[in-house]
């Protein structure tokens, strides 16, 4: 799934959960109702600092808005680390 499309799945999710609108949301995040409404279509692509604001409107952590990522870093197939009293 595109990124921006999660996010803006996401956020609407939480934005109906709480039981608001976008206008409302608008008016406590300072976010156009125009914006909030691209968001939702996956058509804006996000800064981190959006996320972080939008999430406090919500009260809410930001990682919520990426909730359903699947990781498939290179992070994920190392191997874990050396416990150093281990090693003699």
């Amino acid at each position: 799934m595109d990124m921006r499309r999660l996010v803006g799945e996401n956020f609407a999710r939480l934005r109906k959960a709480r039981g608001l609108t976008q206008e409302q949301v608008s008016d406590r995040s300072g976010f156009s109702q125009q914006y909030l409404s691209g968001l939702e279509k996956g058509h804006r692509n996000p800064t981190v600092i959006t996320l972080f604001e939008l999430a406090n409107c919500l009260e809410t952590s930001p990682d919520e808005f990426l909730r359903g990522v699947k990781s498939d870093t290179k992070a994920d197939h190392l191997p874990s680390p050396i416990n150093p009293s281990a090693v003699r």
